[in-house]
């Protein structure tokens, strides 16, 4: 039986922002993180070896959840600083041939208007490669950036994101496909008959359209999105193209959550083979497996010494101070309006052992040599179904650029598990394509 073929994607997690300032191999550009080099780097080597898509997370604030103070945040800089993602999709495209360019783009921070006029110039200047990581917001720390003093309920800000992803989508494709007609003798530049007003009035929005610019070349652009909670299902199960999980920590709730995805896709009316699954992975390869499993060792003795880090950053992600409770206590039950998924999954173990894990995102554990890594991939995706992996390091740095796009990748491609070649030169064609 051939093998079914399966998706790969990077996640930049901590998004545009400083990554490898405590790696042991930093570079020699520590100041300067904000420019585009180290992520042109990465992004030639996923376009390299076939990845996808790469998305850049975001959010939009020096959070102050842990302590009660930004100083935590600052010192490690965890969560914290990050520049605009849009701002470096330019950039990447101008390397790149082939690689989906994915910002992170909240519907709590933008007007509907503004994002699809900035995703559709992204996807001009892209040439059909750019998609959108479509987040509703968590901390209310950015709502007070954005002139308001707490974010909506968590189901109500799915609601929102339901009406903006209707008025986004409807003014992509508010000019026709043939609405540019560019015949110099008439003269006409674009039709008039053929680009189109959408007049929303809704709960949420009021939009007169159309957008001011043409269909961009894949029209609506892929949709990323990543809730994990019943409410965020449902509304990936409507607008995603693809969706970001870990889908637990086992290959069993990995097949459950995909399954259910699929499942609330037909009663959608969608085609679930039309939205594709990855699974958060955080591999660890090395040219043994001793070296691989040392390296694993090292880094969770060394996240014992960056635990405020951790902890900071799971207080962004719920707005729960986790300074609070005791490190090797069970945490209690606990309630967020913030990401209910991860919170879900914290309750009942100590911060302790959640700093060790969240190094992995508590999830497999990818390490061992490319070869160990590949099958364990392979065995991953044939028991769940697919529809592949989504890679991740947080502080990643050039050397793990090289282990994964010169070592890991190769071998999966040598086994026949993902494409060696891009097929189309949109990216939603390429994420379509098996």
């Amino acid at each position: 039986m051939a093998k079914k073929p399966f998706h790969l994607a990077w996640f930049l997690s901590q998004g545009y922002g400083p990554k490898s300032w405590l790696s042991d191999w930093p570079g020699s550009d520590l100041a300067r993180w904000m420019m585009p080099d180290l992520f042109i780097d990465l992004a030639k080597g996923l376009d390299r070896c076939c990845f996808d898509y790469m998305i850049i997370e975001d959010s939009s604030m020096v959070p102050y959840t842990y302590k009660g103070s930004h100083d935590t945040y600052l010192q490690y800089a965890a969560s914290t600083p990050k520049l605009d993602p849009a701002v470096l999709v330019p950039w990447l495209a101008q390397h790149t041939k082939h690689l989906g360019l994915v910002p992170t783009l909240s519907v709590t921070e933008y007007p509907p208007y503004l994002l699809a006029r900035l995703v559709n110039s992204l996807d001009h200047v892209t040439e059909g490669r750019v998609g959108w990581n479509c987040v509703t917001g968590s901390n209310d720390g950015a709502a007070q950036n954005y002139g308001r003093d707490k974010h909506l309920p968590h189901d109500e800000r799915y609601d929102l994101a339901d009406e903006f992803a209707d008025v986004v989508t409807r003014l992509w494709e508010a000019w026709e496909p043939d609405a540019v007609v560019l015949d110099r003798e008439t003269p006409m530049f674009a039709d008039g008959s053929k680009v189109h007003p959408i007049h929303h009035e809704g709960k949420y929005f009021k939009v007169r359209g159309p957008i001011n610019a043409p269909r961009g070349p894949q029209g609506r652009v892929p949709i990323v999105q990543a809730g994990g909670s019943p409410r965020g299902q449902q509304f990936a199960s409507r607008w995603a193209d693809t969706i970001i999980t870990d889908g637990g920590s086992s290959i069993a709730s990995m097949k459950e959550y995909r399954d259910t995805v699929r499942r609330k896709a037909i009663e959608n009316g969608r085609d679930p083979d039309r939205i594709k699954v990855l699974f958060l992975a955080y591999p660890i390869v090395d040219t043994t497996m001793d070296a691989a499993r040392e390296r694993r060792r090292l880094e969770q003795a060394g996240s014992e010494k960056l635990m405020e880090r951790e902890l900071s950053t799971m207080s962004r992600l719920t707005g729960i101070d986790f300074s609070r409770f005791p490190l090797d206590e069970p945490l209690p039950e606990l309630t967020t309006n913030g990401h209910q998924s991860s919170l879900a999954r914290w309750i009942g173990k100590t911060p302790r052992e959640l700093v060790r894990t969240m190094t992995s995102k508590d999830g497999i554990d990818f390490t061992g040599t490319p070869d160990h890594v590949a099958g364990m991939m392979q065995e991953i995706m044939e028991e769940v179904g697919g529809d592949g992996f989504l890679m991740f390091n947080a502080h990643f740095d050039r050397r793990y650029i090289m282990e994964v796009c010169d070592g890991l990748v190769p071998e999966l491609q040598r086994r026949g598990l993902t494409r060696k070649a891009y097929a189309h030169k949109h990216f939603a064609d390429n994420l379509m394509e098996f």
